[in-house]
């Protein structure tokens, strides 16, 4: 079961969010916070596996909510279409998704199954609302790799990646090896994470 915690200063976003999460046989919503005060101060006392966190909240906004929760929870930022400059500072603080009101429920369900399995998820919005070429040559990566860190910090596994470029999935394989090395890093979480946090998805 994946506990979750809504924090979001409209109650009726709140509800509406605890009866879809409710019905699904795998998520149970355990509280609800209308402040980012309340909403640390919950997550602290019940440890929940997953906090979808509005970043325009009374008392303490969503960022700061972030810097206390210190990786306390895996977070996932679900805020208004207007925060497109909020999600840099967002992943740098440690968010492990950033997702916009608007997202199909469905796929709001599936970020929170695949933040909890260790992923990252990016709204298409929030991964473009990132994308800053000039950081991207820093590291010297080619056009190809670019492309496939790009899908990783979008949730894809190496078949998607494959099935997404139309290559084979053993290429995908040396892509990924290849970015891995080139960024320094030891797995798919922490290259997806990188690639947000520098602007590289």
């Amino acid at each position: 079961m994946i506990r979750v915690l809504i924090a979001d200063d409209h109650p009726i976003v709140r509800q509406g969010l605890r009866t879809f999460l409710e019905v699904q046989g795998d998520i149970e919503v355990v509280a609800e916070a209308g402040d980012g005060a309340e909403a640390v101060k919950l997550a602290r006392a019940l440890s929940p596996d997953v906090v979808l966190l509005d970043l325009k909240m009374p008392v303490l906004d969503g960022l700061g909510a972030l810097a206390e929760l210190d990786g306390a929870a895996r977070v996932i930022v679900l805020t208004s279409m207007t925060e497109r400059g909020d999600v840099a500072p967002a992943m740098r603080a440690g968010a492990a998704g950033f997702l916009y009101k608007d997202v199909d429920p469905a796929a709001l369900v599936s970020a929170i199954r695949a933040v909890h399995g260790g992923q990252v998820a990016l709204a298409p919005e929030a991964a473009e609302a990132m994308l800053t070429p000039s950081s991207s040559e820093a590291v010297a990566l080619t056009d190809r790799e670019r492309e496939v860190l790009a899908l990783i910090a979008g949730g894809r596994s190496n078949r998607e990646i494959a099935r997404a470029l139309d290559v084979a999935e053993k290429t995908v394989k040396t892509h990924v090896s290849n970015v891995l090395m080139k960024l320094g890093v030891q797995d798919r979480t922490q290259a997806a994470l990188y690639a947000v946090r520098h602007g590289l998805a």
